[in-house]
């Protein structure tokens, strides 16, 4: 078994697509002007506006309405990156800080309400997990 995506329903795709392709650098491929993915060699962020959920049925999915999961990306350096995130959300939950399991992180939030972690390993423990 592979996790290959995780997919966004959004009211705004235009915007929360412009916003990741900003926090992540990638260019977003556009299948639809429903459906766009960013993908990067490990995985894939799939965002679909709530039009698309015409075809898994009526009421199975909210947007702007996640409380529990975060979506976590692995950069190179978070303390570099914190000053590009800073221009880009309204929202800093958590400035660089060093987790107790050895990943340097920081949490924010997308313009959809989406908690975002982008975090770098930093103990030997924690680089080698990701090596």
């Amino acid at each position: 078994m592979n996790l290959v995506s995780l997919r966004i329903i959004t009211a705004d795709i235009r915007r929360l697509v412009q916003f990741f392709e900003g926090v992540t650098g990638i260019t977003a491929k556009w299948s639809t002007d429903d459906f766009a993915e960013i993908i990067s060699n490990t995985s894939t962020l799939a965002i679909g506006s709530t039009r698309t959920l015409a075809f898994f049925g009526e009421g199975v999915a909210q947007p702007a309405t996640n409380k529990s999961i975060i979506i976590e990306f692995l950069f190179e350096n978070v303390d570099e990156d914190y000053e590009r995130i800073k221009e880009l959300t309204r929202e800093i939950v958590q400035i660089p800080t060093t987790m107790p399991w050895g990943n340097r992180s920081i949490l924010f939030r997308d313009p959809d309400g989406n908690l975002i972690n982008f975090f770098t390993p930093i103990s030997d423990e924690a680089k080698k997990k990701f090596a």
